[in-house]
């Protein structure tokens, strides 16, 4: 198979060290081309529909996570999907399953079966189909937004003139570089546009991670954390600090957005006498509103006064950035 993570020597040695020195536990395969992932990257992503009851039909949302070797991970959302319609504290399930006969996955629960294929989600009771769930791709709607008047474009896939260590790879840039900003920024609004790759086989902080750091010096988390919970260290978490207000995090090889509105801390010489407050906006919808940072977080630059660059996080994932640009206040 080809992918980004098997061509890319530095990425497999920058795998290796963070394997040797405990900071991963393992490294599977990246895919970076939807082609090439295969029957699980069909089966997974997000499924939307209503379901018949008693009460009348009721709006259900579902994610199915590829865990690699035909096993799956299901959630249901009572209530649409994320940032759809279900909010942080609304029902949901959870079910485990795996491939069946080499093109559906199938998922047991105590009353009823679910199964995956050809675009759909079926339940099914008692061997009759009950309810259908449809296989959705949702877009962000500032997917593609071009640079307003007085912005400063920072990269639009043809040059790297305004990073260091930026590195094109197929029109993108590469998110294992460590890439900083030469100009450096105080207030201002970021648009930034962001890939995570197919990993199935990994977990956690291994599965497609990244970061992007406010002014260098507060990562907001990029990592594949579809279908998890949203935590402060999983996408679209404020890093040590805040959780999203709702886990927006897309399926792997989905293009997402963040849209930062980013008020730097104020410092009387070297005393900071007012915090950074940030508001973020992931995929559309508001996952951080105002949000005060009462400190930095680890990882690049310590917090200080000064305006501070941009920094995408190497580590050691096959990341893709692109349309970046910023409107300095």
């Amino acid at each position: 198979m080809r992918s980004l993570w098997n061509t890319s020597p530095a990425i497999a040695v920058i795998a290796v060290i963070l394997i040797l020195s405990g900071t991963v536990t393992a490294k599977g395969p990246a895919y970076t081309d939807a082609a090439e992932a295969g029957i699980d990257y069909q089966i997974q992503g997000e499924y939307a529909g209503s379901i018949a009851t008693e009460e009348g039909d009721v709006t259900w949302g579902a994610q199915a996570i590829a865990l690699g070797d035909g096993k799956f991970d299901l959630v249901g959302y009572k209530g649409g999907l994320p940032g759809a319609g279900w909010q942080r504290g609304d029902d949901t399930m959870k079910f485990s399953g795996e491939m069946k006969d080499g093109k559906k996955a199938v998922f047991q629960s105590d009353n009823s079966t679910i199964e995956i294929a050809d675009g759909k989600l079926s339940v099914l009771v008692g061997g009759n189909t009950v309810a259908t769930l449809d296989k959705v791709d949702r877009t962000s709607p500032t997917m593609g937004m071009k640079a307003p008047a007085g912005a400063t474009v920072l990269f639009d896939g043809t040059s790297t003139d305004a990073w260091e260590n930026g590195e094109i790879v197929h029109g993108n840039l590469l998110g294992a570089t460590n890439a900083s900003t030469k100009e450096k920024l105080g207030d201002h609004t970021l648009h930034v546009e962001f890939r995570t790759p197919m990993m199935p086989k990994d977990r956690g902080q291994a599965r497609g991670n990244s970061g992007v750091y406010m002014q260098g010096r507060y990562e907001l988390q990029v990592l594949d954390s579809f279908g998890l919970d949203g935590k402060n260290n999983e996408c679209g978490g404020i890093y040590t600090i805040a959780q999203p207000i709702v886990n927006m995090c897309l399926p792997p090889l989905a293009w997402q957005t963040y849209d930062i509105d980013f008020t730097a801390a104020k410092y009387e010489g070297d005393k900071k006498v007012k915090n950074a407050r940030v508001t973020i906006k992931h995929n559309g919808v508001v996952i951080h509103d105002d949000l005060e940072l009462p400190n930095g977080t680890p990882g690049y630059k310590p917090e200080g006064p000064g305006d501070e660059s941009l920094f995408l996080q190497n580590h050691g994932d096959p990341v893709a950035f692109r349309n970046i640009w910023v409107v300095k206040k």
